[in-house]
């Protein structure tokens, strides 16, 4: 096998284009006289069936016989093959078609000069260049704005609860159903993540939930409960659990109204009955949430009440 050497010499562009057009020239002109040596064959061959053989003097067009309309025909398409192989060539080859191009790329500078005249008289360049930096720095903003959206998107505060029809809470800053099903949910769903919670609704705990980090909003500086984190807005507890993708709000009455406003979804366990209570639940507004799961449980003897577990997501 031999290889091809470092040092070929290469071809000139301009050479290889030139070479390129006398290649095509010259099958050009070798096709015309091949369709000039068919031509002169095929009329006398034409011309010997209709006058020696007498085949197909019976068809006649315009009384004029059929073989001399069939030459005629064939010598218009040579003579017009014979001109576009030389004359039509010559006044419209590579030549013309180059002056056609150049014509039409000056004209269209000429076009775009004027319009960069009026668009200078309407703009001036330092109004476009302030334009220019009102709008990097726009998207500047922009950028920041959607990486804070991301950081947003990347935690879902939940508000999570159980309700009776009237949106009771509870009385006396205890619970009015026992629903074992329901307290292994919240204890599903909440463990691992840190829970923020009002004053009476930590103390209505009998200990510390285990796993969970214990948020506790409370307006009593002087409050410093063992083993968890006291702050005194939502924002504070908010700030506090930035790292956990899924914080919990856990109530009471008033952390869930402040909390509606901060929430992204709603695990609510509605309980189907109607109850005397002191602490409500806040009207979940559908033009705001939108229900994305249901799912419910009937009473047994284990649960007095039927209930349903709902999933709402902040559309």
């Amino acid at each position: 096998m031999f290889s091809k050497r470092k040092d070929t010499p290469q071809i000139d562009p301009v050479q290889k284009e030139l070479y390129e057009h006398a290649r095509k020239r010259v099958v050009q002109k070798k096709r015309l006289f091949q369709h000039f040596i068919v031509f002169l064959v095929g009329s006398l061959f034409l011309v010997v069936l209709n006058l020696l053989i007498g085949f197909g003097k019976e068809y006649t067009f315009f009384g004029i016989n059929w073989s001399i309309v069939a030459v005629i025909c064939w010598a218009f398409l040579f003579v017009l093959h014979f001109c576009n192989v030389w004359l039509f060539h010559k006044f419209m080859g590579a030549d013309w078609t180059s002056n056609q191009m150049e014509r039409l790329i000056a004209k269209q500078k000429a076009e775009i000069e004027l319009i960069q005249k009026d668009v200078d008289k309407m703009y001036p360049k330092d109004e476009l260049l302030k334009k220019k930096d009102d709008f990097i720095k726009q998207g500047q903003q922009a950028t920041m704005t959607k990486t804070i959206s991301a950081e947003k998107l990347s935690q879902n505060i939940t508000m999570i609860a159980a309700a009776g029809e009237n949106d009771a809470l509870g009385k006396d800053n205890d619970l009015v159903w026992h629903l074992p099903n329901d307290f292994k949910r919240f204890k599903q769903l909440t463990t691992g993540h840190h829970i923020i919670m009002g004053r009476k609704t930590f103390e209505s705990f009998p200990k510390l939930l285990p796993n969970r980090v214990h948020v506790v909003i409370t307006r009593n500086p002087e409050y410093k409960p063992e083993g968890v984190i006291v702050v005194h807005s939502m924002d504070e507890a908010l700030e506090i659990s930035k790292d956990d993708p899924q914080p919990f709000i856990i109530g009471g009455g008033e952390i869930y109204k402040i909390g509606l406003d901060y929430a992204d979804s709603i695990e609510l366990t509605r309980v189907h009955g109607k109850f005397d209570a002191d602490a409500f639940f806040p009207e979940i507004d559908p033009e705001i949430w939108v229900l994305e799961n249901k799912e419910l449980h009937g009473a047994d003897d284990r649960h007095e009440y039927g209930f349903t577990y709902l999933t709402y997501k902040k559309k």
